[in-house]
């Protein structure tokens, strides 16, 4: 789904006013395509198989919102279906009057891990489950052995992280713990992109961090603020290189949908597989 499709899919949703479609703002273009226009925020999923998480999302922006979590809050309760995408809607946040910071999120997720379960069922965090659509969405565009290899790490990694006993209580995860999914206003820091919320090891909030300081050029200090915010580095924990590799070989093949008309993800993917089949864990990845 590229921008041009996705404001053709926004304008058919009819939630914004007749012509906004064509000027509202893209945010972000991922596995959705992120508008903005006036006081709404507009998500639009780049396939169908999203619309059960989709429906999950307002879910749980609801719960947040009742147990007071300061969260992005949804503008309509459920999705909608358009041309085979779903869209929700949202309410537009502030601007922020500064960039999110790790301590931002360590204080947040803090808030998050000390939740009880909500009242409906939360889906485990399946790290490894959007691999086989994300090389699927990358067609012939990766080379097969390269895909062949991916799996080969998902089934390793998923058998693997099946084992692991954690140190922390297991129970409700953000589930993509990083600084860019906290927004700060002027009432303060805020959880958004809830969609991967879970309920499973609380370390997956922790590692996604640590990946950061590793491989995406987080500075030392920063982490240093997110673990003293926290309260315990994940590096202490004896499980942190295993689940740390799964969330490796996700992000991975994440590149990978991308590639078909991207030639910048083609090359980031290459040089993410080549450090893995390499094992060198000091090769930097980039965003595209």
């Amino acid at each position: 789904m590229d921008e041009a499709g996705a404001r053709e899919v926004l304008a058919g949703a009819g939630v914004l006013p007749a012509g906004a479609a064509g000027g509202a703002e893209l945010l972000a273009l991922g596995e959705n395509a992120v508008f903005g226009a006036g006081d709404l925020v507009v998500k639009v999923g780049r396939d169908a198989e999203l619309l059960d998480r989709a429906r999950r999302e307002l879910e749980i922006a609801a719960w947040l919102a009742e147990a007071g979590v300061p969260a992005v809050r949804a503008a309509e309760p459920k999705p909608l279906l358009v041309d085979g995408h779903p869209v929700t809607v949202w309410h537009r946040l502030p601007d922020p009057v500064r960039p999110a910071g790790a301590g931002d999120l360590a204080e947040l997720l803090r808030v998050v891990h000390a939740l009880p379960a909500p009242p409906f069922e939360l889906p485990r965090r399946e790290l490894l489950g959007g691999v086989e659509r994300w090389l699927r969405l990358a067609g012939d565009a990766i080379d097969p052995v390269d895909a062949a290899y991916l799996r080969d790490r998902r089934n390793g990694f998923a058998a693997a992280a099946a084992g692991l006993t954690p140190l922390l209580p297991p129970g409700p995860i953000h589930g993509d713990a990083l600084p860019r999914n906290v927004h700060v206003g002027p009432d303060g820091a805020v959880l958004v992109d809830l969609e991967t919320f879970s309920a499973d090891l609380r370390e997956h909030d922790l590692v996604v961090m640590a990946l950061s300081r590793d491989r995406y050029g987080l500075p030392a200090e920063e982490y240093t603020a997110f673990t003293d915010a926290y309260g315990w580095d994940v590096r202490e924990w004896e499980g942190c290189s295993l689940l740390r590799g799964a969330r490796e070989t996700a992000s991975c093949a994440w590149v990978a949908q991308h590639a078909p008309g991207n030639p910048k993800a083609l090359e980031e993917f290459r040089r993410r597989v080549a450090s893995l089949r390499d094992g060198d864990e000091s090769v930097r990845w980039y965003p595209f």
